[in-house]
Protein backbone atom coordinates (compact mmCIF):
# COMPACT_ATOMS: atom_id res chain seq x y z
CA UNK A 1 0.00 0.00 0.00
CA UNK A 2 1.59 3.27 -1.16
CA UNK A 3 0.66 6.23 1.60
CA UNK A 4 1.00 9.50 -0.73
CA UNK A 5 0.89 12.49 1.64
CA UNK A 6 1.37 16.77 1.29
CA UNK A 7 2.04 18.97 3.83
CA UNK A 8 0.51 22.13 2.78
CA UNK A 9 1.50 24.81 4.13
CA UNK A 10 3.42 28.23 3.91
CA UNK A 11 6.64 28.20 1.75
CA UNK A 12 8.69 29.67 4.11
CA UNK A 13 12.23 27.53 3.22
CA UNK A 14 13.58 30.32 1.96
CA UNK A 15 14.00 32.24 5.71
CA UNK A 16 15.95 29.06 6.51
CA UNK A 17 18.69 30.43 3.93
CA UNK A 18 18.25 34.39 4.66
CA UNK A 19 16.22 34.78 1.64
CA UNK A 20 13.44 36.88 0.92
CA UNK A 21 9.92 36.22 0.60
CA UNK A 22 6.39 37.79 1.95
CA UNK A 23 3.37 35.52 3.83
CA UNK A 24 1.52 36.66 0.77
CA UNK A 25 3.95 34.65 -1.95
CA UNK A 26 4.51 32.34 0.64
CA UNK A 27 1.14 31.15 -0.01
CA UNK A 28 0.87 31.96 -3.82
CA UNK A 29 3.67 29.65 -4.29
CA UNK A 30 1.99 26.84 -2.30
CA UNK A 31 -1.49 27.46 -3.47
CA UNK A 32 -0.13 27.00 -6.95
CA UNK A 33 1.79 23.61 -6.50
CA UNK A 34 -1.59 22.35 -4.46
CA UNK A 35 -3.30 23.41 -7.71
CA UNK A 36 -1.12 20.64 -9.95
CA UNK A 37 -1.01 18.17 -7.29
CA UNK A 38 -4.85 17.58 -7.26
CA UNK A 39 -4.57 17.78 -11.06
CA UNK A 40 -2.42 15.17 -11.10
CA UNK A 41 -4.55 12.87 -8.69
CA UNK A 42 -7.31 13.36 -10.20
CA UNK A 43 -6.37 12.12 -13.65
CA UNK A 44 -4.59 9.35 -11.80
CA UNK A 45 -7.61 8.43 -9.85
CA UNK A 46 -5.83 7.90 -6.43
CA UNK A 47 -6.14 9.29 -2.65
CA UNK A 48 -3.61 11.07 -0.47
CA UNK A 49 -3.35 12.97 2.68
CA UNK A 50 -3.23 16.57 3.05
CA UNK A 51 -1.71 17.93 6.58
CA UNK A 52 -2.42 21.67 6.71
CA UNK A 53 -1.43 24.68 8.78
CA UNK A 54 -4.50 27.00 9.77
CA UNK A 55 -2.71 29.58 7.92
CA UNK A 56 -2.72 27.92 4.72
CA UNK A 57 -5.97 26.53 5.09
CA UNK A 58 -7.65 30.11 5.93
CA UNK A 59 -6.44 31.65 2.94
CA UNK A 60 -7.14 28.71 0.37
CA UNK A 61 -10.63 27.33 1.63
CA UNK A 62 -11.41 26.84 -2.11
CA UNK A 63 -8.91 24.37 -2.30
CA UNK A 64 -9.42 22.40 0.88
CA UNK A 65 -13.04 22.18 0.05
CA UNK A 66 -12.29 20.86 -3.40
CA UNK A 67 -9.35 18.21 -1.64
CA UNK A 68 -12.21 17.03 0.30
CA UNK A 69 -14.88 16.76 -2.35
CA UNK A 70 -12.39 14.51 -4.29
CA UNK A 71 -12.05 12.28 -1.03
CA UNK A 72 -9.08 13.00 -0.08
CA UNK A 73 -7.97 13.15 4.04
CA UNK A 74 -7.71 16.44 6.06
CA UNK A 75 -4.92 16.41 8.78
CA UNK A 76 -3.21 18.75 11.09
CA UNK A 77 0.35 20.54 10.48
CA UNK A 78 -0.52 22.75 13.55
CA UNK A 79 -1.35 26.43 12.95
CA UNK A 80 1.81 27.84 11.44
CA UNK A 81 4.15 26.74 10.06
CA UNK A 82 7.34 28.30 11.78
CA UNK A 83 5.98 29.15 15.23
CA UNK A 84 4.59 26.37 17.47
CA UNK A 85 3.00 26.19 21.01
CA UNK A 86 1.56 22.82 22.08
CA UNK A 87 -1.81 24.70 22.49
CA UNK A 88 -2.07 24.63 18.94
CA UNK A 89 -2.13 20.83 18.77
CA UNK A 90 -5.78 21.20 19.94
CA UNK A 91 -6.60 24.45 18.16
CA UNK A 92 -5.18 23.77 14.89
CA UNK A 93 -7.59 20.56 15.15
CA UNK A 94 -10.49 22.27 16.18
CA UNK A 95 -10.10 25.51 13.93
CA UNK A 96 -9.99 22.99 10.92
CA UNK A 97 -13.09 20.29 11.87
CA UNK A 98 -14.82 23.67 12.27
CA UNK A 99 -14.16 25.40 8.76
CA UNK A 100 -14.42 22.40 6.93
CA UNK A 101 -16.85 20.05 8.23
CA UNK A 102 -14.60 17.34 8.69
CA UNK A 103 -12.66 15.13 11.30
CA UNK A 104 -9.44 15.43 11.61
CA UNK A 105 -7.48 12.13 13.33
CA UNK A 106 -3.91 13.05 12.23
CA UNK A 107 -1.08 15.23 12.71
CA UNK A 108 2.06 15.84 11.09
CA UNK A 109 4.55 18.56 13.20
CA UNK A 110 5.98 21.04 11.21
CA UNK A 111 9.76 19.80 9.78
CA UNK A 112 9.31 16.59 11.62
CA UNK A 113 10.03 18.22 14.92
CA UNK A 114 9.03 16.19 18.18
CA UNK A 115 5.86 16.75 20.25
CA UNK A 116 4.69 15.58 23.31
CA UNK A 117 2.90 12.56 23.00
CA UNK A 118 0.71 13.71 25.90
CA UNK A 119 -0.07 16.57 24.71
CA UNK A 120 -1.00 14.95 21.00
CA UNK A 121 -3.39 12.42 22.79
CA UNK A 122 -4.88 15.29 24.78
CA UNK A 123 -6.06 17.19 21.39
CA UNK A 124 -7.65 14.10 20.46
CA UNK A 125 -5.22 12.85 17.56
CA UNK A 126 -5.78 9.11 16.62
CA UNK A 127 -2.36 9.14 14.95
CA UNK A 128 1.11 11.06 14.52
CA UNK A 129 3.20 11.04 11.66
CA UNK A 130 5.91 13.25 12.74
CA UNK A 131 8.55 10.62 12.41
CA UNK A 132 11.65 10.03 10.27
CA UNK A 133 13.09 7.00 11.25
CA UNK A 134 16.71 7.71 10.10
CA UNK A 135 19.60 10.04 10.98
CA UNK A 136 19.94 13.51 9.38
CA UNK A 137 22.68 15.50 11.09
CA UNK A 138 21.41 18.56 12.52
CA UNK A 139 17.78 17.87 12.17
CA UNK A 140 17.29 14.58 14.12
CA UNK A 141 18.71 10.97 15.03
CA UNK A 142 15.67 8.28 15.05
CA UNK A 143 17.91 6.20 13.86
CA UNK A 144 16.77 3.26 16.35
CA UNK A 145 13.22 3.49 15.91
CA UNK A 146 10.70 1.15 14.58
CA UNK A 147 10.06 1.38 10.66
CA UNK A 148 6.35 0.35 11.28
CA UNK A 149 3.72 1.88 12.93
CA UNK A 150 3.66 1.41 16.72
CA UNK A 151 1.49 2.64 19.86
CA UNK A 152 3.23 5.54 21.94
CA UNK A 153 0.44 5.89 24.89
CA UNK A 154 -2.45 6.53 23.11
CA UNK A 155 -1.13 7.83 19.84
CA UNK A 156 -0.41 5.43 16.87
CA UNK A 157 2.70 6.41 15.64
CA UNK A 158 3.35 6.37 11.61
CA UNK A 159 6.74 6.77 10.39
CA UNK A 160 7.82 8.04 7.37
CA UNK A 161 9.73 5.48 5.03
CA UNK A 162 13.24 5.03 4.66
CA UNK A 163 15.28 2.48 2.94
CA UNK A 164 15.62 -1.54 4.23
CA UNK A 165 19.36 -0.70 4.34
CA UNK A 166 20.85 2.09 6.09
CA UNK A 167 17.68 3.99 6.52
CA UNK A 168 18.02 6.26 3.96
CA UNK A 169 15.18 8.60 3.97
CA UNK A 170 12.39 8.42 0.90
CA UNK A 171 11.21 11.76 1.35
CA UNK A 172 11.02 14.96 -0.71
CA UNK A 173 14.99 15.59 -1.39
CA UNK A 174 15.27 11.63 -2.21
CA UNK A 175 12.93 12.14 -4.61
CA UNK A 176 13.91 15.19 -6.14
CA UNK A 177 17.79 14.26 -6.22
CA UNK A 178 18.29 10.57 -6.37
CA UNK A 179 17.78 9.02 -10.98
CA UNK A 180 14.28 7.97 -10.60
CA UNK A 181 15.13 4.47 -11.14
CA UNK A 182 17.07 4.18 -7.76
CA UNK A 183 13.75 5.70 -5.81
CA UNK A 184 11.76 2.67 -7.24
CA UNK A 185 13.76 0.39 -6.63
CA UNK A 186 14.31 1.67 -2.85
CA UNK A 187 10.52 2.00 -2.58
CA UNK A 188 9.74 -1.69 -3.63
CA UNK A 189 12.25 -2.68 -1.44
CA UNK A 190 10.62 -0.89 1.52
CA UNK A 191 7.31 -1.78 0.69
CA UNK A 192 7.96 -5.28 -0.15
CA UNK A 193 9.63 -5.28 3.85
CA UNK A 194 6.53 -3.72 5.57
CA UNK A 195 4.21 -3.65 3.42
CA UNK A 196 3.44 0.32 2.94
CA UNK A 197 5.26 2.85 1.60
CA UNK A 198 4.80 6.55 3.54
CA UNK A 199 6.04 9.24 1.98
CA UNK A 200 5.31 12.89 1.44
CA UNK A 201 5.75 16.26 -0.31
CA UNK A 202 5.22 19.72 -0.52
CA UNK A 203 2.43 21.85 -2.73
CA UNK A 204 5.89 24.08 -3.55
CA UNK A 205 8.14 21.11 -4.96
CA UNK A 206 4.96 21.83 -7.37
CA UNK A 207 6.07 25.25 -8.28
CA UNK A 208 8.99 27.36 -9.56
CA UNK A 209 10.84 27.95 -6.51
CA UNK A 210 14.38 28.71 -8.38
CA UNK A 211 14.05 32.34 -7.66
CA UNK A 212 17.39 33.75 -6.75
CA UNK A 213 16.25 36.10 -4.37
CA UNK A 214 15.01 32.80 -1.89
CA UNK A 215 18.63 32.09 -1.66
CA UNK A 216 18.12 27.84 -1.77
CA UNK A 217 20.96 25.11 -2.11
CA UNK A 218 20.26 23.88 -5.41
CA UNK A 219 19.41 20.54 -4.06
CA UNK A 220 16.40 21.78 -2.45
CA UNK A 221 15.22 22.95 -6.16
CA UNK A 222 16.24 20.22 -8.64
CA UNK A 223 13.63 18.55 -10.03
CA UNK A 224 10.86 20.93 -9.19
CA UNK A 225 8.04 22.43 -11.42
CA UNK A 226 6.91 21.20 -14.17
CA UNK A 227 9.70 18.64 -13.81
CA UNK A 228 8.30 17.27 -10.28
CA UNK A 229 5.02 17.18 -11.79
CA UNK A 230 6.45 14.94 -14.71
CA UNK A 231 8.46 12.53 -12.32
CA UNK A 232 5.73 11.72 -9.77
CA UNK A 233 3.45 11.27 -12.73
CA UNK A 234 5.58 8.97 -13.12
CA UNK A 235 5.85 7.01 -10.05
CA UNK A 236 2.25 6.78 -9.67
CA UNK A 237 2.15 5.28 -13.19
CA UNK A 238 5.04 2.87 -12.09
CA UNK A 239 2.61 2.29 -9.08
CA UNK A 240 -0.21 1.38 -10.36
CA UNK A 241 1.72 -0.97 -13.26
CA UNK A 242 3.21 -2.77 -10.83
CA UNK A 243 -0.46 -3.24 -9.01
CA UNK A 244 0.34 -1.20 -5.67
CA UNK A 245 -2.66 0.48 -4.30
CA UNK A 246 -3.23 3.85 -2.62
CA UNK A 247 -5.05 4.67 0.12
CA UNK A 248 -5.32 7.55 2.78
CA UNK A 249 -3.27 7.30 5.69
CA UNK A 250 -6.71 7.24 8.21
CA UNK A 251 -8.22 4.59 6.12
CA UNK A 252 -5.29 2.34 6.27
CA UNK A 253 -4.07 2.79 9.69
CA UNK A 254 -7.85 2.60 10.69
CA UNK A 255 -7.18 -1.11 8.99
CA UNK A 256 -4.12 -1.51 10.45
CA UNK A 257 -5.24 -1.53 14.05
CA UNK A 258 -8.00 -3.71 13.39
CA UNK A 259 -5.82 -6.66 11.66
CA UNK A 260 -3.49 -6.07 14.94
CA UNK A 261 -5.59 -5.26 17.89
CA UNK A 262 -5.04 -8.84 19.18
Amino acid sequence: MILLSFDIEEFDMPLEYNGEIPLEEQLAVSRKGLQNILRILKENQIKATFFSTVVFAENNQDLVQQLLSEGHELASHTWFHSDFEEKHLAESKQQLERLFDTKVVGLRMPRMSPVSEDAVSDAGYFYNSSINPTYLPGRYNNFKVSRKPFWQKKVLQFPASVSTMFRVPLFWLSFHNFPLWIYKLLSKLSLSSTGFLNIYFHPWEFADISNPKYKLPAFTFKNTAESMESRFDDFIKWAKKNNYQFSTTRDFLENWTQKNKN
